[in-house]
Parts: C-alpha cells; structure tokens; sequence
C-alpha cells in the first residue's frame, strides 16, 4: 500500500496501521467479551459414577462430587465479592453507586466486546472502553492496589492507540463514529 503522510512529517504504511488496529481492535474486543462472560461464571458441584482404572463406572455404583465451571445469569457476579466488601467499606464509594456499578459492569463489557469484534462504531466504543477502565482504575486507587491500577494502565495505552489508528480501520461498522 502506499505510504501516508500522517500531518506530522512521519509517512505511516496505510495497510499495516490498518492491520495495527484490526488486531488492537480484536485483542480489545475479545479481553472484553472474555472478562464480562467471566462475571457469568459460577462452580456447582454435581454427582459423577466414581471410575475405575478403565474408565468405566465402580460396579458397587459409587458417586464423587465433581465440582464443574458453569456459566449463567444465576452465578452473575459484577464484582468478586471480596473486592464488593473492599469498597463498601471505603467511605468515597456509596454503596448504592457500587450496586448500580456491579449489576451493569459484565453487560457493558460484554456488549464493548462485542462492538470491538464487530468494528461498530469504532470510536465510540473505544472512547467507552476507556472509562470503563478508567472507572475501574479509580476503584484499585481508592484501594491502593498498584499493581492493577498497572495494568489498567497498559490497556489505557492500548485504547489509546486503537484511537488514533482507528482512521485506518478499514474493516468496521459505522466506521465514521
């Protein structure tokens, strides 16, 4: 592809700055579907034949809990909670704000993953993604926890990038939004 001049006398490869951004935009897209579909996530406990050393069910009809990762609304849990008890106990953080923020948390990701996968409205959902990890950001700063608020970091870095190559994104939905 030819060469652009990108304003700032860099001339920028416009088929590498679109692939850039398809697997910014792609790696976004599928931490966020992946960390929301995790707030689904729950451990039952379910009874399975005991097996002997072939494989086949103990023929005295023995049974084992096993437990098993599920995923459904029941087990929805937008904030661990251990880390709901956390904020609850911090005076900047009103209870009623952490419900609100805790019931929606897994269905913004879920739904910015999905628009990030997609490509629709690329700058919009980039822009959302960054205040929710700017949301989350404040959260492990009101808990002094540096090394989230690190890492929180490294995905505002990478949002950031996603931003400005996004007018190289050739492969979108309501690519002008």
């Amino acid at each position: 592809m030819k060469e652009e001049d990108s304003g700032n006398g860099f001339q920028v490869d416009s088929c590498g700055a679109s692939i850039a951004f398809l697997l910014l935009r792609v790696w976004l897209g599928v931490r966020s579907l992946l960390t929301g579909l995790e707030k689904f996530a729950g451990i039952e406990t379910k009874q399975r034949p005991l097996l002997d050393e072939f494989g086949d069910p103990d023929i005295s009809g023995a049974m084992v809990n096993v437990k098993e990762k599920v995923y459904g609304f029941s087990h929805y849990h937008g904030l661990p909670k251990p880390l709901y008890d956390k904020f609850a106990a911090e005076p900047l953080m009103p209870v009623w704000m952490l419900d609100l923020y805790s019931g929606v948390l897994g269905y913004i990701l879920l739904l910015l993953g999905v628009l990030l996968l997609l490509g629709a409205l690329p700058r919009i959902t980039l822009l959302a993604s960054g205040l929710v990890y700017v949301s989350l950001s404040v959260g492990l700063i009101l808990l002094n926890e540096s090394g989230g608020i690190a890492w929180l970091a490294t995905h505002m870095i990478l949002i950031a990038l996603a931003a400005v190559l996004v007018k190289y994104n050739r492969f979108a939905i309501g690519n002008k939004l």
